[in-house]
């Protein structure tokens, strides 16, 4: 009985993998630089969530300032309409026409512009989110593992993950962006017509 119980003392124990990481410096490096990559892309996401943010705020901007400037310039033209010679407001509608349109477009570009950008943020957001998942499960089955770990076979796993990626490219014959687009247009149409009815009739 004493012999077996010092047998059993004098067995090696089976170090925990991370005092076997702590002592195999390949391992130890590798984990140090998986873990400062998987900070690097936390703090990437953190950016690319602050840029969204952003951007939706100057999208909202941009809304606020088209309806604001059209319902201020139909107001002025129905008073000045009211006060000028009928004739010659009509003859000279096609002038705040002109400008109407011309900041419609412009206001339309910069929207598109704005939503196109947004969709852009957050493509790249799910790519880093992807990327911290597959290095977030190489940290795991690392920390597990310890030595027994295979640094050429999980890192060039890791590497082929990573390049071999393809994004999800779903065929979509009308996006939100493009009845955006289109709403903003029929308003910017709506409102020449009513630029016209209100100076001409």
């Amino acid at each position: 009985m004493a012999d077996e119980t010092n047998q059993a003392i004098m067995e090696p124990r089976i170090a925990h993998p991370l005092h076997q990481i702590a002592s195999t410096p390949s391992h130890k490096l590798l984990l140090k630089q998986w873990l400062k990559e998987e900070e690097l892309i936390l703090n990437r996401l953190s950016l690319k969530e602050t840029q969204i943010d952003s951007v939706r705020k100057e999208i909202t901007t941009l809304f606020i300032f088209f309806f604001l400037f059209h319902s201020i310039s139909l107001i002025l033209l129905f008073n000045s309409s009211s006060t000028d010679r009928h004739a010659l407001a009509c003859r000279r509608s096609w002038i705040p026409s002109l400008c109407s349109l011309c900041f419609s477009l412009g206001s339309i570009w910069a929207i598109r512009y704005k939503t196109d950008t947004e969709g852009h943020l957050e493509k790249l957001m799910e790519r880093e989110k992807e990327d911290r998942k597959l290095l977030g499960k190489c940290i795991e089955e690392l920390k597990k593992k310890g030595l027994e770990f295979d640094l050429l076979k999980e890192v060039d796993a890791l590497r082929r993950a990573k390049s071999m990626r393809v994004d999800a490219k779903v065929v979509k014959k009308w996006s939100a962006r493009d009845f955006v687009t289109l709403f903003f247009f029929a308003v910017s149409c709506f409102v020449l017509a009513i630029t016209r009815v209100i100076l001409c009739n």
